[in-house]
């Protein structure tokens, strides 16, 4: 395997090193922008806290089930990394949504828009590993492992960029600084970047339960089920086991995570009903707050781009959070590709507007749509009760309604990129796996 290139060159204690790009976290948004302009012109760096090794990988390359959209597939695609992930995910051919105890239903079908599939399930661990594979495998991106992004000086026609490590404080020069680094609120609170936030005073319980039988299908099915406390998503994988993740109000949510295995199953059963088939086992749980968050685009200091949940937290209801990552990560590689051929500085006022215009809207709309759902399906006002069971009703007696939410909800809405169209980054002249 080849390493990138290293990063403790004794003239880099004395010299600072220019950088075109510098890239804060190596998660699955960071890295997928490293792959993406691993065989760009441009000078790439890429600062990660762990030490971003095969033995020593990010918090975030855990064994969490992601549910990836087809836009984010076509996005993997273009990067050269699908063929890797394609062999240990589970694809997602229908999605089946609900209210429980209410008439209100929709049915959403892959053969509805004509794709091979609406989505795909994978662990964040393969993803993580299959994207660390291809930044080490090409071995043009400098990284800066076990090191803290310490001060940024805006100096403008560049930023000075202070990093320190267990050995060394050094200081790099780069014309474009990309913020990937999830929610580390406090380093974006020190660069004087300000947030809208909003607990929805919600918790997400996940975990793998398995089911008794499973219908005889080649077609399988993921599950959005609105019960009384939250929502409640299966997502498939393999056999008859499904991902779990189930809303409950924060003061709930202790006690239900410390249910016995057998009462967790009863509770399970009775909010989401049979049409699954029954829950026999569950794995342990975890769980996480849930909230809103995304910066205030206004105070983003010059020459710096935040992507990813270092830009926007989202609610889990709609399985847009790395989706929405993966979009930025295409879009900014279009804006830099399209840089490098007209000679468009980098970090420049005019870069940065092509950037913001073609991303915020999809951000902003992303927002809105999930920031509505929970609204919407939390709430046990008889009046919104009302309104989503005819909503979900009319979205099957409605196709053009059907068709565009479900364009939004597979990614391929707003700008298509070179990489939401499954192709490489514009100006690489790779070929896409």
């Amino acid at each position: 395997m080849n390493h990138p290139i290293p990063s403790n060159d004794a003239s880099h204690k004395t010299t600072p090193i220019d950088y075109d790009v510098l890239i804060v976290g190596a998660g699955l948004v960071g890295a997928s922008l490293a792959v993406a302009l691993r065989n760009s012109e441009w000078r790439v760096g890429l600062i990660e806290a762990s030490a971003w090794t095969p033995q020593h990988l990010p918090a975030g390359y855990d064994d969490r089930i992601i549910a990836l959209n087809y836009g984010s597939q076509r996005i993997l695609s273009g990067l050269g990394v699908w063929h890797h992930v394609a062999k240990q995910s589970t694809a997602i051919h229908c999605i089946h949504v609900s209210d429980r105890g209410h008439f209100g239903a929709a049915h959403l079908t892959r053969q509805q828009l004509g794709l091979p599939a609406l989505g795909y399930t994978v662990s964040a661990r393969v993803l993580g590993q299959s994207l660390q594979q291809a930044v080490y495998q090409y071995a043009t991106t400098q990284l800066f492992p076990s090191s803290q992004l310490q001060h940024v000086q805006d100096q403008a026609d560049y930023l000075a960029v202070t990093l320190q490590n267990a050995e060394q404080t050094r200081t790099l020069c780069t014309r474009l600084l990309v913020l990937a680094d999830g929610g580390n609120f406090a380093l974006q609170e020190q660069l004087g970047i300000q947030h809208h936030i909003h607990d929805y005073q919600q918790t997400a319980v996940i975990a793998t339960v398995t089911v008794s039988s499973q219908k005889l299908s080649t077609e399988t099915v993921a599950y959005e089920r609105f019960t009384a406390t939250g929502p409640l998503a299966l997502l498939p994988l393999a056999h008859q086991d499904y991902s779990l993740v189930w809303t409950v109000p924060s003061a709930q949510a202790t006690e239900v995570l410390h249910l016995s295995d057998k009462d967790f199953l009863i509770e399970l059963q009775k909010a989401f009903g049979w049409r699954a088939g029954r829950f026999i086992r569950v794995s342990p749980r975890r769980s996480y707050p849930l909230k809103l968050a995304h910066v205030h685009a206004e105070s983003i200091p010059n020459r710096t781009v935040i992507i990813g949940n270092a830009a926007h937290t989202l609610h889990p209801i709609a399985g847009q959070g790395l989706n929405l990552g993966l979009r930025d990560v295409a879009s900014l590689t279009e804006a830099i590709g399209m840089a490098q051929q007209e000679g468009i500085e980098l970090g420049s006022a005019d870069f940065l507007r092509a950037y913001h215009n073609w991303q915020q809207p999809d951000q902003q709309r992303m927002i809105r749509l999930t920031d509505s759902l929970v609204t919407l399906f939390s709430n046990e006002n008889m009046l919104l009760s009302l309104v989503r069971n005819m909503g979900l009703v009319a979205l099957n007696h409605f196709p053009p309604l059907k068709q565009w939410l479900m364009t939004q909800m597979i990614g391929l809405h707003g700008h298509q990129s070179h990489l939401l169209r499954g192709l490489p980054p514009s100006g690489t002249g790779e070929k896409n796996t």
